[in-house]
């Protein structure tokens, strides 16, 4: 090959390139510039020596980069078909450039290095250590000739181990021979990397001159200018020296780091008080202080709790925080926080009862200096303590150790600061800003790491208090008493709720806010932890009556004080005497108003505090219903009182003070008396919803529409609200009738059952049959109320949309809150307790309907738990519930379906008994599988249609942020579905059916990667019952097998794992059509195509598909049709399997070894992520194996033996 034509193809790949990086070229030539570099890299034989003569020093540091990339490519996709001579060619001018082809270590571009890097391990990973046994000691020489090829070298060795252990870049056996060889090396390299580190500190330290720990230098000497760049550069190979020892401290044999006497560990210590190296010293103290393995390995690594150690490390500290805030000191007091974090978490596993560590005696130091970062101004730091200071209150032995035990009152003390929510990053009203501005990046993203770091510390208090809970309460005294007599500090911003009232910012509720959880903490721990007689009954009444007797007009301070009525209320048990003045305390704030008598719509704050007190209320009346029973009559009439004003409380506000009620009458214990209390508690309810007016409106939904004011057109949608009455009315009566339902309950006991008249017979298998005292009451309620849920489901026909009126026109959409959550928007802080809860009439109008629904079906679904045979033998239920929830289902959005599924449908038939399946629960849920089949195909045929058409087309009135939203609710309905159709057939053993995920969108990552469906997947009962009918089972299988092909992972996994094998496993014994069979073979060879980038769906696809072949194939050769149309299908291969599959008399080869074959085969339908689908394959052949073959006994299988233990037989370079 000529030199000219070497020289004038670079001429014209530095022209190209030029063009490409140039910000100035016109697209087109910058396009043809690439395609010329790109085809020149594919198909030019010289590219070698075009690489080489483009990497000289002379060039331009972007063309010699380009060089090297064209050498890396050779590398990686040439090499199998390069002759020898070229690749030691290759190889010696590689290695040439590391020796002499780079500028100096200071001057050199790190984008060079890193490419000239890759090289060599590319090479490696081809040839070490068969072909190239020298290569360590190559790197050796290169490293002996400075600084600029050791950095190099250091390079080389990180990203060699990168490859090989961290990603596992490569094929298994070349990984294999690599790692061992590299492990069976490791004593050199470990010296070699510690020398190189040494050898660099110590030059660099004696120019620049050691820190001050040396005082023997007093004055270290100023260098002499010219010896500066020396130093740099050998600090410069220190870092990449440190960098390196990361990359193998993670994984190499523990006695590899504590070799020596630890040696390596005391030089990290001793660099942590070195500015330019500290970083990289924390790095490697804290993967080598976090390394798990067997006990005995790790009990060295106490030697950091010695004298030496702990010194450089606290000094390091107290250093680095003296410095004030500077980003890099900062990352460095987190990486030490985190080193002191793992040596704590490494003390606990090593110190226990039957091992001989013992608690080192720098243990109180210890403590102190973590203390020191559980106080620094950082909420970071804070936080990041709290685990440990958990694990050591746990801890079996260090707990009882008289240094933590003093840590307690501390602890407590610091977290009275912690628990203060200041620190926001737009704010400068406390040193923690600062801090937050480098952590978080916006007030949202801080508050939400606030509210789980208070959450921690709420559980690490409890542990402390769990160790001495009297400090912990006498301490929540003093604050309290403290937050009662301080005076009220509003701070500058005024809140919207009124003059002079708090925000959440103002400096006097922030402090409110962390006392009240302070206390609420420790209090509920010390009677949790201490003996009745030692419970300080005096002093928790006094702070009582102090909290009893203050008053405010301030919404945020209210629900502070009526949190901590609640968190005292343990001591009223001791002194029943203080109850009436705890509930007037609670009924005053049921109907607290900022200014009485307003117009204006109520703020969320005030709202607030009128909720909790209710909440409070019920709270007293479930946990302690015996106490408060002597007090029934009282508490009735203040709540009588209430309720004769009808504008006095909200809907939902009369309903929970009912609730409350009924909590109690379950202590009558006596049936009669019960039901007496509670025709007449819902008397007035009963009059205003069986009157002929009412039924009127509830069964025409154009007489509905009008009647709740939907169908006006308002002038002031801000406070004209003519028919806000109606609404009211109708609220009021669903509220009491689902607070009835779902609190009135016959006695736990069954003699006190029996006793009172609730036992009304027994079960064909000897269970009891009680009845509820509210049954009678309910169900005559009944009519109406499907009425009701029939006309709301009819609203949606597109008639009735049509009357709603202009004001209106979106009353049945979401409201903005619902789709916020749905789509993961934080809300405005500030907002959440400043601004009304319903800004306008018409958002006042969504959230009527919109919990309107979701009540009309919580009635139904506690129905069911609460009334038992006596609503399920209703007469027609079945007839009656179908032409009433899932009437006009087609135009019901999927907002409005998904929470029918989840709080109606799925409750009734959990728990329904199995004597009403087949007239009540199959009538049901036959036609509405099939329903909801359909619907949900049609959506996802939508959407996958939508992603076909990149087109930027769309039309203006359906936005992106429109479609995202709608493409979410597809996916959460689908998830509800195959949940409710997996809780209705499958039974998993020892699992509970109400984990479904009832957060929105949150779980979309909770993604297993290693799957084998639970093998105890069993048809229910009415699993069974509902396979029987054939429009059903086909309904259920279809779903299940069209489902997995729905882009949605998290469904798809858990429909694999628990559903399809049970159901397709029932009618395996029946004939199956060979097309049947050949389509749920399909479908899930389709699922694997749209998930298989998802390594937690791919495994659990894979399994279903072997085991559907493996029962299947036998009786359906038209699998195997199916299997041959898989792309790039190995013939040969799938004849091996189906002889072994087919052929009984062969023994069966083992289960994972069938699997992986099987695996194998279907790979070319397994799809893979987009960064990967067009990819160009590296291919790294395997080299003679280094390990001697010993031929297999029988016994034993080859491959199970797969990490080649034992197999050490490698042969020395």
């Amino acid at each position: 090959m000529s030199a000219e034509q070497v020289s004038s193809l670079c001429e014209q790949l530095v022209k190209a390139v030029t063009v490409i990086m140039d910000p100035a070229s016109t697209q087109r030539y910058r396009l043809e510039a690439l395609k010329f570099c790109e085809e020149f890299k594919e198909k030019c034989p010289i590219c070698v020596p075009c690489g080489l003569k483009l990497a000289e020093k002379t060039q331009t540091a972007i063309v010699r980069h380009f060089g090297l990339q064209i050498l890396e490519h050779v590398v990686k996709f040439r090499w199998n078909n390069m002759p020898r001579l070229e690749k030691v060619y290759l190889k010696n001018n590689v290695m040439g450039l590391i020796s002499s082809g780079t500028q100096s270590i200071l001057e050199e571009e790190s984008h060079i290095k890193d490419v000239l890097s890759r090289i060599v391990v590319e090479m490696i990973k081809r040839e070490w250590p068969q072909h190239w046994p020298d290569m360590l000691k190559e790197l050796d020489t290169l490293s002996k000739q400075g600084e600029t090829q050791t950095e190099l070298v250091m390079f080389i060795l990180l990203r060699l181990a990168e490859d090989v252990v961290t990603f596992q870049t490569l094929p298994t056996q070349r990984r294999r021979d690599i790692q061992q060889t590299l492990t069976q090396n490791m004593e050199k390299i470990f010296s070699f990397l510690l020398t190189t580190l040494q050898q660099n500190v110590n030059k660099y330290r004696r120019v620049v001159g050691a820190p001050q720990e040396q005082e023997a230098l007093t004055t270290p000497q100023k260098a002499d200018l010219g010896q500066e760049p020396k130093a740099q550069a050998n600090c410069r190979v220190g870092i990449a020296a440190l960098n390196t020892l990361a990359g193998y401290i993670d994984w190499v044999a523990l006695s590899h780091i504590t070799a020596d006497n630890c040696k390596l560990l005391e030089m990290l210590c001793l660099l942590l008080n070195e500015p330019e190296l500290q970083i990289g010293a924390a790095e490697c103290l804290l993967i080598a202080v976090s390394r798990k393995g067997k006990l005995e390995d790790r009990k060295p690594l106490m030697v950091l709790f010695g004298d030496v150690a702990m010194h450089y490390i606290l000094s390091a500290a107290q250093t680095a925080d003296g410095e004030g805030l500077v980003e890099k000191h900062y990352v460095f007091l987190k990486r030490l926080c985190q080193v002191l974090c793992a040596l704590g978490s490494q003390l606990c596993a090593l110190l226990g009862s039957d091992s001989d560590v013992e608690t080192p005696t720098n243990f109180g130091k210890y403590l102190d200096s973590f203390l020191a970062f559980t106080t620094h101004p950082s909420q970071f730091l804070r936080s990041s303590t709290q685990i440990t200071w958990g694990a050591l209150f746990r801890h079996e032995v260090l707990s009882r150790d008289p240094l933590l035990l003093a840590m307690i009152p501390k602890y407590l003390r610091a977290s009275m600061t912690n628990l203060v929510k200041v620190g926001f990053p737009s704010k400068t009203d406390s040193p923690s800003c600062e801090y937050s501005r480098f952590d978080f990046d916006s007030d949202e993203d801080f508050n939400a790491f606030f509210n789980s770091f208070r959450a921690q510390q709420g559980e690490v208090m409890r542990m402390a208090c769990r160790l001495d809970p009297r400090t912990g309460f006498q301490m929540a005294g003093e604050w309290l008493k403290y937050q009662l007599t301080a005076p009220v500090d509003t701070g500058p911003m005024n809140s919207k709720t009124g003059e002079g009232l708090c925000s959440i910012f103002s400096p006097s509720f922030v402090q409110w806010d962390a006392m009240t959880f302070f206390s609420e903490s420790v209090i509920s721990q010390m009677f949790r932890t201490l003996d009745k007689e030692k419970i300080p009954v005096n002093d928790g009444i006094d702070l009582l009556q102090l909290v009893l007797n203050f008053e405010t007009k301030d919404p945020l301070i209210l629900s502070c004080v009526l949190t901590n009525v609640s968190a005292l209320f343990p001591f009223v048990t001791y002194r029943p005497e203080y109850l009436p003045q705890v509930l007037s305390k609670l009924f005053a704030s049921v109907t607290f108003e900022v200014i009485e008598e307003s117009k204006a719509p109520r703020t969320r704050a005030v709202k607030n505090v009128r909720r909790h007190a209710c909440s409070s209320i019920i709270k007293m009346c479930r946990d302690y219903p015996q106490l408060v029973l002597p007090n029934f009559e009282m508490l009735y009439n203040h709540v009588k009182q209430l309720l004769s004003n009808e504008l006095l409380l909200t809907q939902m506000e009369k309903c929970a003070l009912m609730e409350a009620l009924v909590l109690i009458s379950n202590q009558f214990k006596d049936y009669e008396r019960q039901k007496a209390f509670l025709e007449e508690l819902m008397a007035p309810v009963a009059s205003l919803w069986l009157s002929t007016e009412m039924q009127r409106v509830l069964s025409d939904p154009e007489a509905f529409i009008s009647y709740v004011g939907a169908d006006n057109k308002i002038a002031d949608p801000v406070l004209e609200d003519p028919s806000g009455l109606n609404r009211s009315r109708i609220s009021f009566c669903v509220y009491t009738i689902l607070g009835v339902v779902k609190r009135a309950r016959w006695p736990v006991a069954t003699e006190e059952a029996k006793a009172g008249g609730f036992l009304v017979g027994y079960m064909p298998s000897g269970s009891p049959i009680y009845r509820n005292p509210c049954t009678e009451q309910v169900l005559k309620l009944l009519d109406n109320l499907l009425a009701l849920i029939r006309t709301h489901n009819n609203l949606y026909m597109p008639e009735m949309v049509a009357k709603l009126g202009e004001t209106f026109a979106k009353a049945l959409d979401m409201l903005e809150v619902e789709k916020n959550a749905i789509l993961g928007l934080p809300q405005p802080l500030l907002e959440l307790y400043d601004s009304p809860v319903y800004k306008t009439v018409l958002e006042r109008m969504q959230g009527f309907f919109c919990t309107l629904y979701d009540n009309c079906f919580h009635i139904l679904g506690n129905a069911g738990p609460s009334m038992q045979q006596d609503f399920y033998t209703v007469e027609g239920l079945a007839t009656q519930l179908l032409s009433s929830a899932f009437v006009n289902l087609n135009n019901i959005p999927d907002y409005r379906l998904r929470p029918m599924l989840r709080v109606f449908v799925k409750p009734l038939v959990l728990s329904c008994p199995p004597e009403y399946y087949e007239t009540l629960v199959c009538p049901m849920l036959g036609p509405l599988f099939t329903y909801l089949h359909v619907r949900l195909s049609q959506k996802w045929q939508v959407i996958n249609q939508r992603s076909m058409l990149c087109e930027d087309d769309a039309a203006d009135d359906n936005p992106e942020s429109q479609e995202m939203l709608e493409e979410q609710l597809v996916r959460l309905l689908t998830r509800e579905v195959m949940d409710l159709i997996t809780v209705c057939c499958v039974s998993k053993k020892g699992a509970e059916h109400n984990t479904a995920a009832t957060v929105d969108g949150d779980d979309d990552e909770v993604m297993a990667t290693e799957v084998t469906p639970p093998a105890s997947a069993e048809l229910t009962e009415l699993g069974k019952c509902l396979m029987k009918q054939e429009d059903v089972c086909t309904a259920l299988l279809i779903t299940a097998y069209t489902s997995l092909s729905w882009k949605d992972t998290l469904s798809c996994q858990r429909t694999t794992t628990q559903l399809c094998w049970p159901l397709l496993k029932q009618v395996l014994p029946g004939n199956l059509l060979p097309d049947a069979v050949s389509w749920f073979f399909t479908s899930v060879l389709k699922g694997l195509q749209t998930h298989g980038q998802h390594d937690g769906c791919m495994a659990a696809l894979v399994h279903l598909a072997f085991q559907i072949y493996e029962a299947l194939r036998p009786r359906y050769a038209e699998l195997k049709a199916v299997m041959e149309q898989i792309p790039d299908i190995q013939r040969e291969s799938l004849e091996q399997f189906e002889s072994k599959l087919l052929n009984p008399t062969l023994q069966k080869v083992a289960d994972k070894r069938r699997k992986d074959h099987f695996k194998r085969l279907i790979t070319g339908c397994i799809g893979k992520p987009l960064g990967e689908q067009f990819r160009k394959e590296v291919h790294i052949r395997n080299l003679p194996s280094l390990f001697k073959k010993v031929k297999p006994s029988l016994e034993t299988d080859v491959l199970e033996n797969e990490d080649g233990e034992g197999l050490t037989a490698l042969f020395e370079p």
